[in-house]
Protein backbone atom coordinates (compact mmCIF):
# COMPACT_ATOMS: atom_id res chain seq x y z
CA UNK A 1 0.00 0.00 0.00
CA UNK A 2 1.15 3.88 -1.19
CA UNK A 3 2.29 5.51 1.93
CA UNK A 4 0.46 8.45 3.45
CA UNK A 5 2.34 11.43 2.30
CA UNK A 6 0.88 14.07 3.22
CA UNK A 7 0.91 13.00 6.91
CA UNK A 8 4.12 14.69 6.54
CA UNK A 9 2.75 17.88 5.44
CA UNK A 10 -0.35 17.66 7.85
CA UNK A 11 2.34 17.45 10.97
CA UNK A 12 4.48 20.24 9.53
CA UNK A 13 1.19 22.21 9.64
CA UNK A 14 -0.45 21.62 13.15
CA UNK A 15 2.09 19.57 15.03
CA UNK A 16 0.66 16.62 15.98
CA UNK A 17 2.36 13.87 15.91
CA UNK A 18 -0.24 11.60 17.44
CA UNK A 19 -2.34 12.63 15.15
CA UNK A 20 -3.42 8.47 12.74
CA UNK A 21 -4.91 8.56 9.94
CA UNK A 22 -5.65 5.49 7.47
CA UNK A 23 -6.23 5.25 3.67
CA UNK A 24 -9.39 5.97 2.18
CA UNK A 25 -11.40 7.37 -0.66
CA UNK A 26 -11.22 10.45 -2.09
CA UNK A 27 -13.30 9.78 -5.11
CA UNK A 28 -15.40 6.89 -7.27
CA UNK A 29 -15.33 7.45 -11.05
CA UNK A 30 -17.29 4.62 -12.50
CA UNK A 31 -15.12 1.45 -11.94
CA UNK A 32 -11.86 3.70 -10.97
CA UNK A 33 -10.85 5.18 -7.53
CA UNK A 34 -8.70 7.61 -6.09
CA UNK A 35 -7.54 7.08 -2.78
CA UNK A 36 -6.05 9.46 -0.29
CA UNK A 37 -2.71 7.91 -0.37
CA UNK A 38 -2.92 8.78 -4.48
CA UNK A 39 -3.82 12.42 -4.01
CA UNK A 40 -1.56 13.03 -1.35
CA UNK A 41 1.62 11.49 -3.48
CA UNK A 42 -0.17 13.93 -6.37
CA UNK A 43 -0.06 16.81 -4.29
CA UNK A 44 3.64 16.60 -2.63
CA UNK A 45 4.82 16.16 -6.05
CA UNK A 46 2.59 18.87 -7.06
CA UNK A 47 4.07 21.00 -4.49
CA UNK A 48 7.64 20.46 -4.66
CA UNK A 49 7.19 21.55 -8.97
CA UNK A 50 5.21 24.82 -8.13
CA UNK A 51 7.88 25.43 -4.63
CA UNK A 52 4.78 25.44 -2.59
CA UNK A 53 5.66 25.16 1.19
CA UNK A 54 2.90 23.92 2.98
CA UNK A 55 4.37 25.61 6.28
CA UNK A 56 4.52 29.07 5.08
CA UNK A 57 1.53 29.15 3.01
CA UNK A 58 -0.98 26.62 4.25
CA UNK A 59 -4.11 28.23 2.38
CA UNK A 60 -2.44 28.13 -1.04
CA UNK A 61 -1.53 24.59 -0.49
CA UNK A 62 -5.02 23.75 0.72
CA UNK A 63 -5.48 25.00 -2.85
CA UNK A 64 -3.31 23.20 -4.32
CA UNK A 65 -5.22 19.57 -3.39
CA UNK A 66 -8.54 21.06 -4.39
CA UNK A 67 -7.07 21.70 -7.82
CA UNK A 68 -5.24 17.94 -7.95
CA UNK A 69 -8.58 16.39 -6.81
CA UNK A 70 -10.30 17.92 -10.03
CA UNK A 71 -8.19 17.00 -12.61
CA UNK A 72 -7.64 13.56 -10.93
CA UNK A 73 -11.32 13.10 -11.50
CA UNK A 74 -10.77 14.72 -15.05
CA UNK A 75 -8.26 12.28 -15.83
CA UNK A 76 -10.03 8.99 -14.85
CA UNK A 77 -13.01 9.98 -17.27
CA UNK A 78 -10.57 10.52 -19.93
CA UNK A 79 -8.94 6.67 -18.89
CA UNK A 80 -12.01 5.39 -18.84
CA UNK A 81 -12.82 6.44 -22.76
CA UNK A 82 -9.43 5.56 -23.62
CA UNK A 83 -10.44 2.04 -22.16
CA UNK A 84 -12.89 2.30 -24.37
CA UNK A 85 -11.30 3.67 -28.00
CA UNK A 86 -8.72 1.35 -26.79
CA UNK A 87 -6.02 3.27 -26.42
CA UNK A 88 -2.84 2.50 -25.04
CA UNK A 89 1.34 3.49 -24.37
CA UNK A 90 4.22 1.17 -24.51
CA UNK A 91 6.05 0.58 -21.75
CA UNK A 92 9.22 1.79 -22.53
CA UNK A 93 7.40 4.97 -23.18
CA UNK A 94 6.43 5.18 -19.20
CA UNK A 95 9.96 3.65 -18.19
CA UNK A 96 11.37 7.07 -20.11
CA UNK A 97 8.59 9.49 -18.71
CA UNK A 98 9.17 8.27 -15.26
CA UNK A 99 13.00 8.57 -14.99
CA UNK A 100 12.07 12.38 -16.60
CA UNK A 101 9.60 12.82 -13.79
CA UNK A 102 12.04 11.99 -11.10
CA UNK A 103 15.25 13.74 -12.60
CA UNK A 104 12.78 16.64 -12.56
CA UNK A 105 11.77 16.42 -9.35
CA UNK A 106 15.68 16.22 -8.08
CA UNK A 107 16.06 19.38 -9.48
CA UNK A 108 13.04 21.06 -7.68
CA UNK A 109 14.28 20.06 -4.97
CA UNK A 110 17.50 20.62 -4.94
CA UNK A 111 18.96 16.85 -4.67
CA UNK A 112 17.92 13.37 -4.11
CA UNK A 113 17.61 13.58 -0.59
CA UNK A 114 15.45 16.58 -0.15
CA UNK A 115 13.26 15.11 -3.07
CA UNK A 116 12.76 11.84 -0.90
CA UNK A 117 11.87 14.32 1.99
CA UNK A 118 9.48 16.21 0.67
CA UNK A 119 7.86 12.82 -1.03
CA UNK A 120 7.99 10.88 2.34
CA UNK A 121 9.81 7.91 0.73
CA UNK A 122 12.72 6.67 -1.06
CA UNK A 123 12.96 7.82 -4.75
CA UNK A 124 13.25 3.49 -5.44
CA UNK A 125 9.86 3.28 -3.54
CA UNK A 126 8.38 6.32 -5.91
CA UNK A 127 9.26 4.97 -8.58
CA UNK A 128 7.96 1.39 -7.97
CA UNK A 129 4.82 2.86 -7.25
CA UNK A 130 4.24 5.96 -9.45
CA UNK A 131 4.70 3.62 -12.36
CA UNK A 132 1.29 2.62 -13.41
CA UNK A 133 -0.43 6.40 -12.35
CA UNK A 134 2.64 7.35 -14.80
CA UNK A 135 0.95 5.25 -17.52
CA UNK A 136 -2.38 6.31 -16.39
CA UNK A 137 -1.14 9.58 -17.07
CA UNK A 138 0.47 9.20 -20.79
CA UNK A 139 -2.63 7.09 -21.52
CA UNK A 140 -4.91 9.76 -20.68
CA UNK A 141 -2.83 12.69 -22.17
CA UNK A 142 -2.39 10.93 -25.69
CA UNK A 143 -6.44 10.53 -25.53
CA UNK A 144 -6.83 14.19 -25.18
CA UNK A 145 -4.39 14.86 -27.72
CA UNK A 146 -6.63 12.93 -30.02
CA UNK A 147 -9.43 14.30 -28.54
CA UNK A 148 -8.29 17.75 -29.83
CA UNK A 149 -6.15 17.03 -32.49
CA UNK A 150 -8.84 18.04 -34.75
CA UNK A 151 -9.58 21.33 -33.93
CA UNK A 152 -8.01 24.31 -36.03
CA UNK A 153 -8.51 28.08 -36.42
CA UNK A 154 -9.76 29.99 -39.07
CA UNK A 155 -8.17 33.75 -40.22
CA UNK A 156 -11.70 35.13 -38.96
CA UNK A 157 -11.02 33.00 -35.52
CA UNK A 158 -7.71 34.31 -34.93
CA UNK A 159 -9.61 37.92 -36.18
CA UNK A 160 -12.15 37.71 -33.69
CA UNK A 161 -9.72 36.80 -30.67
CA UNK A 162 -7.71 38.92 -31.21
CA UNK A 163 -10.63 41.77 -31.24
CA UNK A 164 -11.91 40.15 -27.95
CA UNK A 165 -8.34 39.99 -26.07
CA UNK A 166 -6.41 42.74 -27.41
CA UNK A 167 -6.26 44.93 -24.23
CA UNK A 168 -5.14 42.29 -22.05
CA UNK A 169 -2.65 39.71 -24.70
CA UNK A 170 0.88 40.30 -22.68
CA UNK A 171 3.94 41.66 -25.12
CA UNK A 172 6.27 39.03 -27.06
CA UNK A 173 9.67 39.37 -26.77
CA UNK A 174 11.78 40.00 -29.66
CA UNK A 175 12.25 36.52 -31.67
CA UNK A 176 15.64 35.97 -33.73
CA UNK A 177 16.10 33.31 -36.20
CA UNK A 178 19.96 31.95 -36.20
CA UNK A 179 22.19 28.97 -37.07
CA UNK A 180 25.30 27.89 -35.08
CA UNK A 181 28.42 26.59 -35.75
CA UNK A 182 30.07 25.74 -32.50
CA UNK A 183 34.28 24.61 -32.68
CA UNK A 184 34.84 23.14 -29.55
CA UNK A 185 37.89 23.66 -27.40
CA UNK A 186 40.29 20.52 -27.36
CA UNK A 187 42.63 19.59 -24.52
CA UNK A 188 46.21 19.12 -26.37
CA UNK A 189 47.65 15.47 -27.16
CA UNK A 190 49.77 15.42 -23.91
CA UNK A 191 47.05 17.04 -21.34
CA UNK A 192 45.09 13.63 -22.86
CA UNK A 193 48.15 11.17 -22.24
CA UNK A 194 48.37 12.53 -18.04
CA UNK A 195 44.93 12.27 -17.68
CA UNK A 196 44.91 8.85 -18.77
CA UNK A 197 48.17 7.76 -16.62
CA UNK A 198 46.26 9.09 -13.79
CA UNK A 199 43.08 7.24 -14.15
CA UNK A 200 45.13 4.10 -14.42
CA UNK A 201 46.70 4.56 -11.35
CA UNK A 202 43.28 5.35 -9.79
CA UNK A 203 42.08 2.00 -11.54
CA UNK A 204 44.97 0.10 -10.43
CA UNK A 205 44.38 1.39 -6.64
CA UNK A 206 40.49 0.52 -6.39
CA UNK A 207 42.03 -3.16 -8.01
CA UNK A 208 43.86 -3.25 -4.97
CA UNK A 209 41.77 -2.85 -2.59
CA UNK A 210 40.85 0.96 -2.16
CA UNK A 211 37.02 1.86 -2.51
CA UNK A 212 35.90 2.57 -5.61
CA UNK A 213 33.75 5.17 -3.82
CA UNK A 214 36.54 6.84 -1.78
CA UNK A 215 38.59 7.07 -5.28
CA UNK A 216 35.83 9.10 -6.74
CA UNK A 217 34.87 11.40 -3.68
CA UNK A 218 37.95 12.30 -4.01
CA UNK A 219 39.02 12.59 -7.65
CA UNK A 220 35.83 12.65 -9.74
CA UNK A 221 34.43 16.08 -11.47
CA UNK A 222 31.37 14.70 -12.24
CA UNK A 223 29.17 17.22 -9.78
CA UNK A 224 26.07 14.62 -10.24
CA UNK A 225 27.84 11.87 -8.75
CA UNK A 226 31.24 12.55 -6.87
CA UNK A 227 29.44 12.77 -3.40
CA UNK A 228 27.31 9.59 -4.52
CA UNK A 229 30.98 8.15 -4.53
CA UNK A 230 30.31 7.63 -8.70
CA UNK A 231 27.32 6.63 -8.57
CA UNK A 232 24.55 7.05 -11.64
CA UNK A 233 21.74 5.14 -9.60
CA UNK A 234 20.05 3.20 -11.98
CA UNK A 235 19.97 3.80 -15.81
CA UNK A 236 17.93 3.13 -18.38
CA UNK A 237 19.34 1.96 -21.91
CA UNK A 238 19.96 4.80 -24.18
CA UNK A 239 19.75 7.88 -21.71
CA UNK A 240 23.84 7.55 -21.71
CA UNK A 241 26.33 8.61 -23.79
CA UNK A 242 26.86 5.78 -26.81
CA UNK A 243 30.80 5.19 -25.71
CA UNK A 244 29.99 5.35 -22.43
CA UNK A 245 27.17 3.02 -22.76
CA UNK A 246 28.13 0.62 -24.76
CA UNK A 247 31.33 -0.23 -22.36
CA UNK A 248 28.52 0.01 -19.37
CA UNK A 249 26.30 -2.58 -20.90
CA UNK A 250 28.39 -5.11 -22.19
CA UNK A 251 30.92 -4.78 -19.51
CA UNK A 252 30.60 -8.21 -16.55
CA UNK A 253 29.21 -7.00 -13.29
CA UNK A 254 32.00 -5.81 -11.09
CA UNK A 255 34.53 -5.17 -13.31
CA UNK A 256 36.52 -1.59 -13.75
CA UNK A 257 36.83 -0.83 -17.62
CA UNK A 258 38.19 2.49 -18.90
CA UNK A 259 39.73 4.86 -19.25
CA UNK A 260 36.78 5.48 -21.84
CA UNK A 261 36.92 8.77 -23.44
CA UNK A 262 33.50 10.28 -24.00
CA UNK A 263 32.57 14.34 -24.84
CA UNK A 264 32.98 14.97 -21.22
CA UNK A 265 36.21 13.86 -20.52
CA UNK A 266 37.61 10.19 -19.56
CA UNK A 267 36.05 7.84 -17.10
CA UNK A 268 36.52 4.94 -15.49
CA UNK A 269 33.42 2.54 -15.29
CA UNK A 270 32.20 -0.25 -13.51
CA UNK A 271 28.59 -1.64 -13.82
CA UNK A 272 27.01 -3.18 -10.51
CA UNK A 273 23.67 -4.95 -11.44
CA UNK A 274 21.81 -5.82 -14.27
CA UNK A 275 18.24 -5.90 -14.86
CA UNK A 276 16.87 -6.34 -18.49
CA UNK A 277 17.78 -3.31 -20.22
CA UNK A 278 18.87 -1.14 -16.86
CA UNK A 279 22.12 -0.84 -15.05
CA UNK A 280 22.95 0.19 -12.01
CA UNK A 281 26.73 1.87 -12.92
CA UNK A 282 28.63 4.55 -10.97
CA UNK A 283 32.12 6.09 -12.31
CA UNK A 284 35.19 8.43 -12.07
CA UNK A 285 35.47 11.53 -14.59
CA UNK A 286 38.08 13.36 -15.19
CA UNK A 287 38.83 16.16 -18.20
CA UNK A 288 42.20 16.92 -19.73
CA UNK A 289 43.69 20.42 -18.80
CA UNK A 290 42.63 23.37 -21.55
CA UNK A 291 45.71 25.27 -21.98
CA UNK A 292 45.60 28.80 -23.12
CA UNK A 293 47.28 27.68 -26.52
CA UNK A 294 44.25 24.90 -27.09
CA UNK A 295 42.16 28.24 -26.69
CA UNK A 296 44.00 30.06 -29.23
CA UNK A 297 44.21 27.20 -31.42
CA UNK A 298 40.17 26.72 -31.56
CA UNK A 299 39.96 30.65 -31.62
CA UNK A 300 41.85 31.01 -35.01
CA UNK A 301 40.35 28.31 -36.66
CA UNK A 302 36.49 29.44 -35.54
CA UNK A 303 38.01 32.89 -37.26
CA UNK A 304 39.50 32.06 -40.35
CA UNK A 305 36.03 29.89 -40.97
CA UNK A 306 34.42 33.15 -40.50
CA UNK A 307 36.92 35.47 -42.56
CA UNK A 308 38.34 33.41 -45.32
CA UNK A 309 35.38 30.38 -46.17
CA UNK A 310 32.09 31.74 -44.97
CA UNK A 311 30.22 34.02 -47.37
CA UNK A 312 26.75 32.34 -48.09
CA UNK A 313 24.50 30.66 -45.82
CA UNK A 314 25.13 27.76 -48.20
CA UNK A 315 28.81 28.02 -47.10
CA UNK A 316 27.51 28.22 -43.45
CA UNK A 317 25.55 25.09 -43.31
CA UNK A 318 28.01 23.13 -45.45
CA UNK A 319 30.88 24.18 -42.76
CA UNK A 320 28.17 23.05 -40.27
CA UNK A 321 28.37 19.83 -41.39
CA UNK A 322 31.71 19.36 -41.18
CA UNK A 323 33.04 21.02 -38.44
CA UNK A 324 30.12 21.87 -35.78
CA UNK A 325 30.33 19.81 -32.52
CA UNK A 326 26.61 20.47 -31.64
CA UNK A 327 25.07 17.16 -32.62
CA UNK A 328 21.58 18.45 -32.45
CA UNK A 329 21.69 20.63 -35.20
CA UNK A 330 24.60 19.74 -37.09
CA UNK A 331 22.48 17.73 -39.64
CA UNK A 332 20.23 20.49 -40.19
CA UNK A 333 23.01 23.17 -40.87
CA UNK A 334 23.33 24.49 -37.38
CA UNK A 335 19.35 25.92 -37.04
CA UNK A 336 18.62 26.58 -33.41
CA UNK A 337 14.98 28.55 -35.02
CA UNK A 338 13.29 31.05 -33.86
CA UNK A 339 15.00 32.42 -30.25
CA UNK A 340 14.47 34.91 -27.24
CA UNK A 341 17.51 36.48 -26.96
CA UNK A 342 17.10 37.60 -23.38
CA UNK A 343 16.56 34.01 -22.19
CA UNK A 344 18.31 31.81 -24.52
CA UNK A 345 20.21 29.15 -22.75
CA UNK A 346 23.56 29.89 -23.73
CA UNK A 347 23.67 33.90 -22.26
CA UNK A 348 26.50 34.92 -24.29
CA UNK A 349 24.62 34.01 -28.09
CA UNK A 350 21.54 36.15 -26.43
CA UNK A 351 23.80 39.22 -25.40
CA UNK A 352 25.71 38.96 -29.07
CA UNK A 353 23.09 38.84 -31.37
CA UNK A 354 22.46 42.58 -31.13
CA UNK A 355 26.08 43.10 -32.81
CA UNK A 356 25.47 40.60 -35.60
CA UNK A 357 23.96 42.65 -39.09
CA UNK A 358 21.75 39.76 -40.94
CA UNK A 359 22.82 37.58 -43.33
CA UNK A 360 26.67 37.15 -42.50
CA UNK A 361 28.52 35.46 -40.60
CA UNK A 362 29.67 36.83 -37.08
CA UNK A 363 33.19 36.38 -35.83
CA UNK A 364 34.12 34.11 -33.06
CA UNK A 365 32.24 33.93 -29.58
CA UNK A 366 33.10 32.29 -26.78
CA UNK A 367 30.98 30.34 -24.28
CA UNK A 368 31.10 27.40 -21.67
CA UNK A 369 31.50 25.33 -25.09
CA UNK A 370 33.50 26.63 -27.10
CA UNK A 371 33.27 29.08 -29.77
CA UNK A 372 30.42 29.64 -31.94
CA UNK A 373 29.68 31.38 -35.14
CA UNK A 374 26.68 32.33 -35.74
CA UNK A 375 24.34 33.41 -38.43
CA UNK A 376 21.22 35.83 -38.21
CA UNK A 377 19.10 35.07 -40.59
CA UNK A 378 15.78 37.27 -39.49
CA UNK A 379 14.30 39.33 -36.68
CA UNK A 380 10.70 39.50 -35.78
CA UNK A 381 10.12 42.44 -33.78
CA UNK A 382 8.62 42.88 -30.28
CA UNK A 383 6.27 44.68 -27.95
CA UNK A 384 2.51 44.52 -27.92
CA UNK A 385 0.87 41.99 -29.68
CA UNK A 386 -0.49 43.09 -33.48
CA UNK A 387 -1.70 41.41 -36.52
CA UNK A 388 0.76 42.34 -38.99
CA UNK A 389 4.04 41.48 -36.75
CA UNK A 390 2.60 38.93 -34.75
CA UNK A 391 0.29 36.81 -36.75
CA UNK A 392 1.89 33.46 -35.49
CA UNK A 393 2.10 34.17 -32.19
CA UNK A 394 -1.43 35.13 -32.50
CA UNK A 395 -2.71 31.81 -34.24
CA UNK A 396 -1.02 29.87 -31.72
CA UNK A 397 -3.04 31.94 -28.97
CA UNK A 398 -6.47 31.55 -31.30
CA UNK A 399 -5.53 27.65 -31.53
CA UNK A 400 -4.99 26.87 -27.65
CA UNK A 401 -8.00 28.38 -26.53
CA UNK A 402 -10.31 27.05 -29.06
CA UNK A 403 -8.78 23.67 -27.79
CA UNK A 404 -9.16 24.50 -24.09
CA UNK A 405 -12.43 25.61 -24.40
CA UNK A 406 -13.64 22.55 -26.61
CA UNK A 407 -11.75 20.44 -24.11
CA UNK A 408 -14.06 21.86 -21.18
CA UNK A 409 -16.99 21.52 -22.56
CA UNK A 410 -16.43 17.84 -23.66
CA UNK A 411 -15.03 16.73 -19.98
CA UNK A 412 -18.55 19.10 -18.91
CA UNK A 413 -20.60 16.12 -20.97
CA UNK A 414 -19.09 13.58 -20.52
CA UNK A 415 -19.41 14.13 -16.63
CA UNK A 416 -23.06 13.72 -17.29
CA UNK A 417 -22.58 10.42 -18.25
CA UNK A 418 -20.31 8.87 -16.11
CA UNK A 419 -20.99 8.14 -12.23
CA UNK A 420 -18.83 10.25 -9.83
CA UNK A 421 -19.05 10.14 -6.39
CA UNK A 422 -16.38 12.66 -4.08
CA UNK A 423 -15.98 12.08 -0.45
CA UNK A 424 -14.42 14.95 2.00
Amino acid sequence: MKKLFFLFFVSFLFGNKDIQFVDGLVAIVEDRIILRSDLAQMVNMTAIQNKIDPNQNPGLFVKLQNNVISSMVDQKILLKMAELDSVDVEESEVDKSLEQQVQMLINQAGGEKKAEEALGQSLSDFKREFWFDMKDRLVSEKYQQQLIGSVLVTRSDVLSFYDTYRDSLPSVPMKTKIRNLLVPITANQKSKDNIIILLNSLKEKIEKGEPFEIVAKQYSIDPGSKNNGGSLGWVQKGSLVKSFEVVAFSSDVGVIKGPIETEFGYHLIETLEKKGNKIRVRHILLSPEITKKDEEKAYNFALSLQKDSIKTIDDFKNFVFLYSSDKNTKKIGGDLGWIDPSSYSIPEIGQSLKYINIGECSPPINSSFGFHLLWVEGVKKGGPVNLKDHWFELENLTLNKKKMDYYKEWIVKAKKDIYIKTFN
